[in-house]
């Protein structure tokens, strides 16, 4: 080798050798380094022993059906609401008491699938009075008071095909707002496929949302038939409208993946909800036979009843000028979603290269001036420049969901190029973009969806995890991961686990609901029919092949705890009252063989009753599951089973005071 070609060799080596250093100097000092400090994510996430978290965060439970409560900045799972599904930890939707709040016009539905938790809202603030969600397969929605953690009304929704665009509450709760998944034959029937761009109609649903107790469809928005996707209420100026995504306005319905995907252009349907409401008023709506369940939980009695309604007002926009506009948007949209100020009404095309913003002031003035391309089934569709504001360029792959900060930015997910793209709305500009682990769906910022966002923090729900956790076989954790958001930099803190599929999640300042929560239900106040406010209200007795056992639970004894007389081939219910009143004292009851129920868990002050077939003859234990106390294990009894026909005679063993109450009554035990 001559020295010129060996020192070109060398110093070729060296340009490399020098590239490889100066590329490991610019390399992250850590792995996470890029994306944050390993030490400082560490102090902003670290809640002290007996601190609490600054945040109550609510994620939908997908398929689970249920809803997961979490802590902020700390992603320590607080609490599962059920709520769609039912729950053998705490046997709600098994026992008598709860069953019925999955009643549907279809029967008693075990399961469902939740997607979109909304907070309620005064003044286009969180109030935190309420947390509602939807069930995407049987359609209903769902109302969880934040003062007990409780699912305590649930509604069905008729005529309507898949709720995944729900709820959405309105800037002061007057309504909850879903639309269609699927485009169905409305009211049902038997209808030829080859019918579908005529017979196949969507609706969007207003339920009244602001009394406890009350809900009930307002009306329903009769749409063309394309599939209905999310949703946002307007606020400030926009107050009274909600705008919904809408995809397969091809009208498909085979292959979608490929002929719902062919319009350049969707549509973002605007739907004027006071300007409905004042056409019902003036009689224009119809009446439609409709069959839908409204299940409530009364508090008093503990118990939940159904109600059966059967009609529904149904408005069609052709008899309601100015109740629907359709907004042009690119490409299929997935989310839509309304900033601060209620200005800007901004698209998430899933497969666009923009992220378009519509103004809602050149909106109006569009509709002024009769900027229309045309009519869809006699709702106008206005021109797509008129309405827009900016386009977002640059986005990546895949933009779906939009939420905002306090400082005029927004923050965008997008699915294939897996990360959260933050933009400016002053200038539309990409400021910054951070990579999520794997696969991002929603995305939440604090108060992300009112007037006034709490921002610090956004929340990416992320569909796939490999690498991430330790794994546990074919099925991974679902997985959150929470991100600074209080610099120009976002910067990844944590990942957490969630239960379920967290689709979207919404947060709220716990200093809003913390010092509001119920601790115990107060036994004067129980109205249950078969509560047991004492030993001495307990006792057995028979109606036919039915066992009726008032019972009670306290620290650490049954009364009563031994049981005679049950025959086999009796049904034996077991009304348990915990007699405690004091704060995280629940109790918990189980009976061996239960084919029939779960296992309760009664919280201080209530009743819940276990049903239990007496199957064969013997004796056999039940117990509390809950550890209560150090003489837990001694909280135990038995019921003794006698062959069908048996001269037993039905009775109970309690405390001697409660004996003596029993005789000083002139009335055998058992007899109660």
């Amino acid at each position: 080798m001559s020295f010129t070609r060996k020192s070109g060799v060398m110093a070729s080596a060296g340009a490399v050798v020098a590239s490889v250093m100066l590329l490991y100097a610019c390399a992250p000092k850590a792995k996470s380094s890029a994306i944050g400090n390993l030490g400082d994510a560490a102090s902003k996430t670290y809640v002290a022993p007996g601190s609490y978290d600054e945040f109550y965060f609510f994620t939908s439970g997908g398929f689970s059906g249920q809803v997961g409560v979490y802590g902020l900045p700390s992603g320590r799972l607080l609490k599962v609401i059920p709520v769609f599904s039912q729950n053998a930890e705490n046997g709600y939707g098994y026992n008598t008491e709860t069953r019925a709040m999955l009643n549907t016009s279809w029967g008693m539905v075990p399961w469902d699938d939740t997607h979109h938790p909304s907070l309620s809202m005064t003044g286009g603030e969180h109030d935190g009075r309420w947390l509602f969600i939807n069930a995407n397969n049987t359609p209903r929605f769902a109302r969880i008071d934040l003062k007990s953690f409780e699912t305590t009304e649930t509604i069905e929704l008729p005529n309507t095909g898949g709720n995944h665009g729900a709820p959405f509450t309105t800037e002061n709760t007057e309504y909850i707002v879903g639309a269609t998944r699927f485009s169905v034959p409305i009211p049902q029937k038997d209808v030829g496929f080859d019918k579908f761009a005529d017979e196949f109609k969507g609706t969007i649903s207003f339920v009244k949302a602001n009394e406890e107790g009350k809900m009930d469809v307002a009306f329903q928005v009769l749409m063309p038939g394309f599939d209905y996707d999310l949703g946002r209420p307007g606020k400030g100026p926009s107050h009274g409208w909600v705008f919904f995504t809408s995809y397969n306005t091809e009208q498909a319905h085979t292959k979608l993946e490929v002929n719902a995907s062919k319009n350049d252009k969707d549509y973002i349907a605007a739907v004027n909800w006071k300007a409905g409401e004042q056409c019902v008023a003036q009689g224009k709506s119809k009446t439609w036979n409709a069959r839908y369940a409204h299940n409530t939980y009364n508090m008093a009695t503990h118990m939940a009843t159904t109600e059966m309604k059967n009609s529904v007002k149904v408005l069609d926009p052709k008899d309601c000028p100015g109740l629907v506009y359709y907004l042009p948007t690119p490409k299929s949209p997935h989310g839509v979603d309304v900033d601060p100020t209620g200005e800007y009404i901004v698209g998430g095309g899933k497969l666009a290269t923009v992220i378009p913003v519509h103004s809602f002031s050149k909106f109006q003035k569009a509709i002024a001036d009769k900027k229309f391309e045309k009519e869809v089934s006699t709702i106008p569709v206005l021109n797509y420049e008129a309405t827009m504001y900016c386009e977002v360029a640059n986005p990546g792959l895949g933009p779906l969901h939009n939420e905002f900060d306090a400082e005029g930015n927004a923050y965008t997910s997008v699915f294939i190029t897996s990360e959260i793209v933050k933009w400016s709305l002053k200038d539309c500009k990409v400021a910054d973009r951070v990579p999520t682990y794997y696969s991002i769906g929603h995305l939440t910022v604090p108060g992300g969806d009112t007037k006034k966002p709490y921002g610090k923090y956004v929340i990416a729900m992320n569909k796939i995890t490999k690498d991430r956790y330790l794994p546990t076989g074919p099925e991974l954790t679902q997985s959150a991961q929470l991100y600074d958001i209080t610099g120009p930099k976002m910067k990844l803190l944590l990942d957490f686990p969630t239960i379920g599929e967290p689709h979207y999640a919404q947060a709220i300042l716990a200093s809003k609901i913390k010092t509001e929560q119920v601790k115990f239900f107060k036994l004067a106040d129980n109205k249950h029919p078969y509560v047991a406010r004492t030993e001495q209200e307990t006792g057995v007795s028979r109606s036919g092949r039915t066992v009726h056992v008032k019972m009670t639970a306290i620290r650490s004894h049954f009364a009563p705890d031994n049981i005679e007389g049950v025959q086999a081939g009796d049904t034996v219910l077991f009304h348990v009252t915990n007699l405690e009143q004091d704060w995280d004292v629940p109790h918990g009851f189980a009976a061996i063989g239960s084919a029939n129920d779960s296992e309760l868990l009664v919280m201080p002050g209530q009743t819940r009753t276990l049903t239990w077939v007496a199957k064969y003859p013997g004796v056999y234990p039940f117990y509390c599951t809950d550890f209560c106390s150090a003489l837990h294990q001694e909280m135990q009894g038995y019921v003794r089973v006698a062959p069908s026909g048996a001269a037993v005679a039905l009775q109970a063993t309690t405390s001697k005071k409660s004996q003596v109450a029993f005789a000083e009554a002139g009335l055998p035990v058992g007899s109660k």
